[in-house]
């Protein structure tokens, strides 16, 4: 009706208001008449009556008194107050669920394992240009100069005119290939920032990316305004890393390949205890799990201004997760986060001038387990010192590489964390010559046997290995070994560690010392009387602790109970008697 083209105008004008109302609240006000009632509002912006009259309360809304009731009529310019008020503004559940609605417009279409790069692709593009037109907004309200709200220096990120969102909002036909053409723009206008974030996306496949379902994740997005204003970077950010959960939970096996648990993670984080400045490198980096941890970690010790002092790195070999991981970072606002693409053991991307390995205070890593396919030869032929001192690593198992790569890139006073399978702890060979080496060099710190199905895709049971190159002078000669295998919350498909879990694994590492069922600490010569395995049930019983039993005890109640069938036996021979059988 006529009665609401002067709000519609009012939204169009302002690009910002425009954002803050939901497409479909503004389909059900179209058809709407001017006198809306309290149920109708409620029911057009899906809030509860008792909001609109709290509203009231405030002095935020005055409707009309109609009618001998007096019932509340709203008026056109109550429902604008009610679309500022409301804004874009969302919970972290609905922003979950909202998010991982846009996975179900895909869900059949593509391959569960691999939608969600151009999931997180489209959000990330919208969270950039909404970002975008806030920043030159506020520039306009305070200069009233269009040059300087455009400048480079006032955004974070630049979107050239021709790659608003706006623009593939109003596309109809071949929003795919517009989609195409505005990621290269976009990763050329911030270059070397954006480099090959978008290089894995491909919404031109029509057999794939049909123009009707890419309208649909288009709309879908252009629900919210995902500008700082509605969503800081806090709430995008665990928004976004319970939407990687999801998608490894929905990938199984695949998605262990880039999702650590979150509660591994902080096990180790907890262990390794990140400092102020200190330099975090994870070379298998996946979706960024560990050092966003290590981040979080120090801004609940400390503060987030001590906690973004810290350098982060990672490398990961795999395009699209790598491109998970950069918009991790950029979401979590950690823009100085350095990450590169690349095969760690075959071209380790970070490098002295001089061509050797840069070192970290911390090193921390999940790598895939056990991989039989791997860059043997080139690392057969290391250039950068790995294999100094320790035999090389089987060509058809890649751990132990792993292990090398990580011990090269600890500083002389580096820690490192890794997750690794059961295997290394006690296979023989050259991975057992590698571990005695490494025992011998007094690297290892803790050992710390995991609960089994705590990663996805795996039933394989895995382990936490401590190194530390200048260990305390009460823990040098010495390992700890501590079987968590038996704590954790059993769920259907995927076991987790609990809080009580996580604090007990800690706190035995910081006490460093024995105990009984659950914690051992262990010299290095019972170790090498070992063959230097460090299998956990050598050297921690297994099994419950079992109740004494006091034989006479038990004698005396079997010969009380003997007694007891023998009278028993004779009452149901005289009841049978008496019957005559």
């Amino acid at each position: 009706m006529k009665t609401y083209e002067h709000l519609t105008l009012y939204l169009r004008r302002d690009r910002m208001a425009l954002n803050d109302m939901r497409k479909d609240i503004q389909a059900k006000l179209k058809e709407m008449p001017e006198l809306l009632s309290i149920s109708q509002v409620a029911d057009i912006f899906n809030i509860h009556p008792d909001t609109l009259r709290n509203w009231e309360k405030e002095g935020i809304l005055v409707p009309l008194r109609a009618g001998k009731r007096g019932d509340r009529k709203y008026r056109p310019q109550d429902i604008k107050t009610i679309v500022d008020k409301m804004g874009s503004k969302l919970t972290l559940p609905q922003l979950e669920q909202f998010l991982w609605k846009s996975a179900d417009i895909l869900r059949g279409k593509i391959d569960s394992s691999d939608y969600k790069k151009y999931i997180f692709g489209l959000l990330f593009y919208k969270r950039i240009s909404d970002v975008w037109d806030e920043e030159y907004a506020k520039v306009i309200d305070e200069f009233k100069d269009e040059t300087i709200a455009r400048a480079d220096y006032n955004h974070r990120f630049q979107v050239p005119k021709e790659c608003r969102w706006s623009v593939v909002e109003e596309r109809a036909e071949n929003i795919g290939k517009k989609l195409n053409e505005v990621f290269e723009k976009l990763a050329n206008a911030n270059s070397p920032k954006l480099d090959r974030i978008f290089e894995d996306l491909d919404f031109a496949n029509k057999d794939r990316f049909p123009n009707e379902t890419t309208q649909r994740l288009i709309n879908h997005f252009s629900q919210y305004n995902f500008g700082d204003t509605y969503i800081n970077s806090d709430l995008l950010g665990d928004a976004y890393e319970y939407l990687i959960k999801q998608f490894a939970a929905d990938a199984g096996k695949k998605g262990g390949e880039f999702y650590t648990p979150r509660e591994v993670e902080r096990v180790i984080i907890q262990i390794l205890k990140p400092h102020k400045k200190d330099h975090i490198y994870d070379p298998t980096v996946g979706s960024g799990g560990f050092l966003l941890e290590a981040f979080h970690h120090l801004k609940e010790k400390e503060n987030e201004q001590v906690a973004r002092t810290l350098y982060l790195y990672g490398q990961e070999i795999n395009i699209g997760t790598f491109a998970i991981a950069k918009i991790n970072m950029f979401l979590h606002g950690l823009d100085s986060a350095d990450i590169q693409r690349g095969d760690t053991l075959a071209n380790p991307q970070f490098l002295n001038p001089n061509g050797s390995l840069k070192t970290f205070d911390i090193c921390v890593a999940n790598p895939p387990y056990s991989i039989n396919d791997w860059e043997y030869e080139m690392f057969k032929s290391d250039k950068y010192g790995r294999i100094d001192g320790y035999e090389l690593p089987p060509n058809k198992n890649a751990d132990y590489a792993f292990v090398l790569h990580i011990i090269k890139s600890m500083n002389s006073n580096g820690r490192a964390g890794i997750v690794l399978p059961h295997g290394v702890l006690f296979r023989g060979g050259s991975e057992g010559r590698i571990r005695e080496q490494i025992l011998k060099n007094d690297l290892i710190e803790a050992v710390i046997a995991l609960p089994p199905k705590l990663f996805y895709g795996t039933g394989i049971p895995a382990a936490i290995l401590i190194f530390n190159r200048n260990k305390p002078e009460d823990h040098k000669g010495k390992v700890l070994i501590i079987d968590a295998e038996k704590d954790f919350s059993e769920g259907k498909n995927q076991n987790s560690l609990r809080v009580q879990d996580i604090a007990k694994i800690v706190k035995s590492y910081d006490n460093y010392k024995n105990v009984e069922g659950y914690a051992r600490v262990v010299g290095l010569e019972e170790i090498e009387g070992n063959e230097y395995n460090l299998n956990v049930r050598r050297y921690i019983e297994s099994g419950d602790i079992q109740e004494e039993i006091d034989v006479s005890v038990v004698r005396k109640e079997l010969v009380t109970l003997e007694k007891e069938r023998a009278e028993i036996d004779k009452k149901v021979e005289e009841y049978l008697t008496k019957l005559k059988y």
